[in-house]
């Protein structure tokens, strides 16, 4: 009887102790995907920067274009929007935010586009 009661907890300790690697996983994990988004917010901030973004658009004011805030508001983050609004900053568009049109960006790379657009849509109202 001893025996099976102790090998029963040591099974049940084992199971669990596999459970705790598995969350432990699954955490690290999503931590890393923290952190890389967060470096591709930033990177997107500072590619922003060196554009010429700031000549119609603002974080939080509407200028010629809508405020980043008030695409944030309008966009979530899916792939889909992230796939459209990089589409956008690239080709140019029309019609969403009035009758001006944005000029089309062609030299700007997709995965810089993209790095853009990530950081766009992470704006918060501070």
């Amino acid at each position: 009887m001893k025996k099976a009661i102790f090998l029963l907890t040591a099974i049940v300790l084992l199971m669990a102790s596999f459970k705790n690697a598995d969350s432990e996983i699954k955490n690290k994990v999503v931590a890393k995907n923290f952190v890389h988004d967060i470096l591709q917010t930033t990177s997107g901030e500072k590619l922003i920067d060196k554009s010429d973004c700031s000549s119609c658009h603002t974080k939080l004011e509407t200028m010629i274009g809508p405020a980043y805030l008030e695409i944030a508001q309008k966009y979530k983050p899916t792939e889909k929007n992230i796939n459209n609004l990089t589409t956008k900053i690239i080709k140019g568009g029309n019609g969403v935010w009035g009758t001006v049109p944005m000029a089309p960006h062609t030299t700007i790379k997709k995965e810089d586009a993209k790095k853009m657009v990530k950081y766009i849509l992470a704006v918060k109202n501070d």
